[in-house]
């Protein structure tokens, strides 16, 4: 049988098998199929976690007014705030004018066995006092919104890089064969909602197939999922295996990537047809159910959003990212901080405590915080005054698969401006997740451009050995 194999085909074909094996063993992670979008574990070391739901508070809520108490602050409210503390250092919006000290707008008290400290503004987050912990000395390097959610969901301010969630996607993949392993949820409620890109949680150079999939919490759950009127599943099945046809055959041909992850995508679409709609409809839930959570069924809260995750999270995603904006208070910071804890504060306690009695909480890792915090200085009229954005020093809490709950980890100095005790950049957040997933950040690479690239970087970054049980 005459063949069109060229020599140079030949080899340059077998050059790309041999390069892919090369890689893979490199990687130490083993690689996924395409068919079924079920990719088989390969953690560096036995986890702690299955998967993650990070709860993302955008804008920055202010650490001064959550988790991180200091009574000096209320001692200087009103007065200058001492030079020693902000000469030299970036201050987003109040550079250049007088600055004052803004005391805590609400009382602190102790919470639970552990004493915790924890505001009036959270009496929901203050019943978990013994369950999560507090990280209380984060730094991030970003100081405006869009560049410092780069940051943290990349480890990165330079756009175009793989999300967290697609790095875990990549590495660990779907526990599901009829959802992704990645998937977003947005909410709104409160001042100056910032938009948040979808490249937020974006593949970069990975594969696009491990992307975050956004998900509605109201209508229709993802955009163009529902079949066309007047075609029928039969019909439909027919059309996406003669398409699936087509491109394994140009896969043969020109071995893309892309086309692997299109075949991935008609597959699960289709899939998704009858798993998501079911899955997304939280009026099945027990009526306790929605009462603990305080969801309606179809209204798009931050609350419906947590009782979707945890759903999403019985059924194998991996990654479930939940974003609520509206925490960007440089104004009327009191009444802001009211709102936004009333859309989140009951919701996260329930998804906490929802994954306790079911016994997923030992291998659910929950993560809390913004993209940073907020300055210890006021702006605006006294009476109405907010925080500007601040990134060197910071609070976010994380609890479940081996955390040591009950705690808090680091300081900030008596203002609570600067990180002076077990400071915890960004990327050590990253390596600590990566490491309760069972994946070494340092090993944990992929190969673009000539470099083995990480969700980490190149910088140094530790695992926080403190927080872990």
């Amino acid at each position: 049988m005459h063949s069109n194999l060229t020599r140079r085909t030949f080899l340059g074909q077998a050059g790309l098998g041999l390069g892919s094996a090369a890689m893979s063993s490199l990687m130490g992670v083993r690689a996924a199929s395409a068919a079924s979008n079920i990719y088989p574990a390969a953690p560096h070391f036995a986890p702690k976690a299955k998967r993650v739901i990070f709860l993302c508070m955008a804008g920055g809520p202010s650490h001064l007014e959550t988790f991180d108490y200091k009574p000096e602050l209320d001692r200087l409210d009103g007065k200058a705030m001492p030079e020693s503390f902000t000469k030299g250092q970036p201050i987003a919006q109040l550079q250049g004018k007088e600055l004052k000290v803004l005391g805590h707008q609400a009382k602190f008290r102790p919470h639970g066995q552990s004493g915790l400290m924890v505001s009036d503004y959270l009496p929901w987050t203050a019943k978990m006092a013994d369950d999560i912990t507090v990280i209380k000395s984060m730094v991030t390097e970003q100081i405006n919104h869009d560049p410092a959610h780069t940051f943290m969901n990349t480890g990165t301010a330079i756009s175009g890089r793989p999300s967290m969630g697609a790095w875990v996607n990549y590495g660990l993949g779907s526990l599901s064969q009829n959802l992704p392993g990645f998937v977003v949820l947005s909410s709104v409620g409160g001042r100056n909602p910032q938009p948040i890109a979808s490249r937020q949680w974006s593949a970069g150079f990975l594969p696009s197939r491990y992307q975050g999939v956004e998900f509605n919490a109201a209508g229709d759950p993802v955009h163009y999922l529902s079949r066309p009127k007047g075609v029928s599943i039969k019909q439909q099945d027919e059309l996406i295996r003669s398409i699936i046809q087509l491109d394994k055959k140009k896969l043969g041909q020109i071995h893309d990537p892309e086309i692997e992850t299109r075949i991935a995508a008609y597959e699960m679409a289709f899939r998704m047809q009858t798993s998501v709609p079911d899955l997304m409809d939280i009026s099945e839930e027990p009526q306790s159910t929605l009462e603990m959570y305080g969801a309606t069924p179809g209204d798009g809260s931050y609350a419906s959003n947590c009782l979707l995750a945890r759903r999403l999270a019985e059924k194998g995603v991996r990654f479930i990212q939940l974003y609520h904006r509206g925490w960007d208070h440089h104004g009327d910071l009191d009444k802001y901080m009211k709102v936004c804890c009333e859309h989140t504060d009951r919701a996260t306690w329930a998804l906490l405590n929802d994954l306790k009695q079911r016994g997923m909480l030992e291998d659910t890792l929950i993560v809390w915080g913004g993209e940073f915090g907020r300055t210890p200085m006021y702006q605006g009229a006294k009476g109405g005054a907010g925080r500007d954005h601040h990134i060197k020093g910071f609070s976010m809490w994380m609890a479940g698969a081996g955390m040591k709950p009950g705690m808090s980890y680091g300081e900030t100095d008596e203002l609570g401006y600067s990180a002076i005790k077990d400071v915890v950049n960004v990327r050590d957040l990253h390596a600590t997740m990566l490491h309760q997933l069972g994946l070494n950040s340092n090993r944990f690479t992929y190969p673009f451009q000539g470099l083995d690239m990480k969700l980490t970087g190149v910088e140094p970054a530790k695992v926080i050995k403190g927080i872990l049980s």
